[in-house]
């Protein structure tokens, strides 16, 4: 297999894990769809670039992160809800606990610094190392850790999370996770 052929073979490996990357960064589905069809263009555009027996996801992520961060500062300054998007997020919620358990967590997220946000999702999420998150995020491993634990702790702040207990919404599942520990 030749390199183009090689490359070629990592992107296509690399799609699924960047699209979920991008999910998280972006919060939609579709503009992570959007996101990662940039990030491959990009990346193909610019494959004599990428340098063969280096780390291929590390690149691919670092492109996906660095045009998602160039959007966020373009649409910063932009009327937003212009498709009614936020206006049809306002309705009436479902009743079950672990939709709205997911709900709290992703606005948790959401509002946790950008920074932290992605350090926690390179490391928590996409399965990187600190010092591979370290090097898509073009800085230090030690700010990384930092970055993720801050993340951690916030967002257990925000989810009012003191210890497992905390994780199961219904006497059903805490008494499972009791039985669990015992």
């Amino acid at each position: 297999m030749n390199d183009r052929e090689e490359f070629t073979a990592g992107l296509m490996k690399a799609l699924p894990s960047l699209r979920a990357f991008a999910i998280s960064l972006s919060g939609r589905a579709e503009r992570a769809d959007d996101l990662v069809q940039d990030t491959l263009m990009r990346a193909w555009a610019n494959a004599d670039s990428f340098q063969p027996g280096t780390n291929l996801n590390a690149w691919l992520f670092t492109i996906l992160r660095n045009l998602f961060h160039s959007e966020y500062r373009k649409r910063r300054r932009e009327v937003q809800d212009e498709d009614g998007a936020y206006a049809s997020r306002l309705s009436v919620q479902a009743s079950q606990d672990a939709h709205l358990d997911v709900q709290d967590f992703r606005l948790a997220l959401e509002s946790l610094p950008p920074d932290q946000r992605e350090a926690l999702l390179l490391v928590g999420a996409s399965g990187f190392s600190y010092e591979e998150a370290a090097e898509i995020c073009q800085c230090a491993v030690g700010t990384i850790k930092s970055r993720v634990n801050r993340a951690r702790t916030k967002l257990a702040e925000i989810l009012s999370i003191e210890g497992p207990e905390d994780l199961s919404a219904d006497s059903r599942s805490r008494s499972v996770t009791a039985q669990s520990e015992i």
